[in-house]
């Protein structure tokens, strides 16, 4: 029978506009020490986006968003951040800062399967 093991996770937020403070959910980052899981799926709502900034670089935000992926998964074409270790990684991409990608604080949690776990959280919380 397969056991709840711990994993961290933090909603990747898009703050248009950082001076106003507002941000819409874009995706998820989790992490599973144990399993050696980690991964970002996100999804960019342009019409939500627009309305709080008409006039931002939707280019840009993917590319920014796709480096964290790449960053998170250790991938080769992702910069020397890719090539640090996995918790590294995850606790570089979440760390607080103040610029147009931002993550919520990490959460943990328990689960059997995290690539199951973080689609959940997605669905839940970004959708």
């Amino acid at each position: 029978m397969p056991e709840n093991t711990l994993y961290e996770y933090a909603v990747v937020r898009l703050v248009p506009r950082v001076e106003r403070e507002e941000f819409i959910n874009v995706g998820i980052a989790l992490y599973c020490r144990k399993y050696r899981f980690a991964n970002v799926l996100f999804e960019i709502d342009e019409a939500r986006v627009r309305s709080l900034c008409p006039d931002i670089d939707m280019d840009m935000i993917r590319s920014h968003l796709e480096s964290f992926v790449k960053i998170c998964n250790g991938a080769q074409d992702g910069g020397k951040l890719a090539s640090l270790d996995q918790t590294e990684r995850f606790r570089w991409l979440t760390a607080n800062r103040s610029t147009v990608i931002q993550c919520s604080a990490v959460h943990p949690g328990l689960c059997v399967d995290p690539a199951e776990t973080l689609k959940l959280l997605f669905d839940k919380l970004v959708l």
